[in-house]
């Protein structure tokens, strides 16, 4: 029986992650992923291939309505989208090729096949070639998420799909219905927008971004609908199903949609499913996801858990955090997360990068704060790259100025907000920020003026 001092159940951002670094601690590690191609969902049907359509859609849309400002005159533009889909494709490629390199490179024994926990300190690898057993000291489940369903909608795997179907649709869908507006349903919303679908988001709640900063989603979903989506708030859809030739959605106190296609994003939910955890004694919480205390640790001696399976937003960068601190942990007995500096990111255009609390969380943990805002329209940058939709938003602590959550609407926020993130992670007051030189022209500037807008007084405004 194979023996190794770590089994990794996982190989996307999170367990690939902390292989490496439990290897780079000495530890022979092991990883388990039943998909042929290392990286996971972020990699090969997530954030990755979604970024390349929404980089490869937005230039799309850029040379149709924007070169002619900057005096570039083109002959008539022309899809072609099988071509955009290969790009995306061979980007992926590339990419999880590349994790193949960094566990050769680090000596990480990969397993293919599906990970289940047998007992304590084994793990059963079951694939169409046969059963493996495997030991070791310690576990770590990183299994990621899957998308969440919704009562009423029958997926076919086509018509009515998730994201990962609709990031390689073969031909732009006249009408495509998103339920969701999330971060998920505007990224792939925008895509087919921009490409030439007519785009409708419902969305249960009466705002779209749950989560974010108020302030910022109302301003977003503006700048939104004049880019040509349609949104419909309050939106409880109770039915999807395809009829004939077109879908039809069905939503309470709303007339019946029909349409080319439907993309479900509501969330996702932990991906736990046949994983053994009733042979070490674990159950899950009413999420579903696995409970771990701080050091990640499982009720389970030897089992930890890490990333979407755990609590916390699921992110790819959270869970890499995660898995570094984890194994740090196992190995040395230090390893830490600061949960107030995950910034999460929009990546529409503009972008939305968001990095500790929002002005209602403030508000409702009754946190004194003064905040500053600086419009994208007054920074030089923006206005020499044509990009001057948005702002930046700066909270900080009233009395000791720390700061306390930064919010913002701008083409590259998410770039811009890791400087917020490090900011946040190191205790810096808006003061520290304010004070800090910044080159010019840059949409930093904006970052920095938002700062001294705390304390009133913004330069360029």
């Amino acid at each position: 029986m194979p023996s190794h001092d770590l089994i990794i159940i996982g190989a996307g951002p999170g367990g690939y992650t902390a292989a490496i670094r439990a290897a780079q601690l000495g530890l022979n590690v092991a990883c388990v992923e039943q998909v042929p191609a290392l990286g996971g969902t972020c990699l090969r049907i997530g954030c990755i291939p979604s970024k390349a359509m929404l980089e490869s859609s937005e230039l799309y849309r850029e040379s149709r309505e924007k070169f002619a400002q900057h005096g570039i005159i083109l002959p008539e533009v022309k899809l072609d989208l099988a071509t955009m889909l290969r790009r995306k494709e061979q980007v992926v490629g590339i990419l999880t090729k590349g994790v193949e390199t960094l566990f050769k490179k680090n000596k990480i024994t990969r397993y293919s096949g599906h990970g289940r926990i047998t007992s304590p300190g084994k793990v059963a690898v079951e694939s169409q070639t046969g059963k493996t057993e495997l030991e070791a000291k310690n576990i770590l489940i990183a299994t990621g998420s899957k998308s969440a369903p919704l009562p009423g909608v029958n997926f076919d795997g086509d018509r009515i799909a998730t994201s990962t179907e609709a990031l390689s649709y073969s031909e732009v869908p006249g009408h495509l219905v998103v339920i969701g507006a999330g971060y998920i349903g505007l990224e792939l919303g925008s895509v087919w927008r921009r490409l030439g679908s007519k785009v409708t988001v419902l969305e249960f709640l009466d705002r779209i971004l749950p989560g974010m900063d108020d302030e910022i989603a109302a301003e977003a979903k503006k700048i939104f609908e004049r880019q040509g989506l349609e949104f419909r708030l309050g939106a409880k859809v109770t039915a999807a199903n395809v009829k004939g030739s077109q879908c039809v959605v069905e939503a309470a106190g709303m007339e019946p949609l029909t349409c080319d296609r439907i993309l479900l994003c509501v969330g996702r939910i932990p991906n736990t499913d046949e994983l053994g955890l009733e042979a070490v004694g674990l159950k899950l919480d009413e999420k579903g996801r696995i409970v771990v205390g701080n050091d990640f640790a499982t009720p389970a001696p030897g089992v930890y858990a890490i990333g979407d399976v755990i609590r916390g937003p699921m992110l790819a960068h959270k869970a890499e955090e995660e898995g570094i601190a984890c194994v740090e942990r196992i190995v040395t007995g230090h390893g830490h997360v600061n949960y107030d500096a995950i910034p999460g990111v929009v990546y529409t255009q503009p972008e939305i990068g968001s990095v500790g609390k929002t002005e209602e969380q403030l508000k409702s943990e009754n946190i004194p704060y003064r905040k500053g805002t600086f419009p994208m329209l007054a920074n030089a940058r923006a206005r020499t790259l044509a990009q001057t939709e948005g702002k930046i938003k700066v909270l900080a602590h009233a009395k000791t100025d720390r700061i306390l959550g930064v919010h913002i609407l701008a083409s590259h926020a998410g770039d811009l907000i890791n400087e917020a993130a490090m900011a946040i992670n190191f205790g810096a007051s808006s003061e520290d920020l304010a004070r800090t030189c910044h080159a010019h022209p840059t949409l930093g500037e904006a970052l920095r003026e938002a700062a001294l807008a705390v304390d009133g007084r913004t330069i360029n405004l």
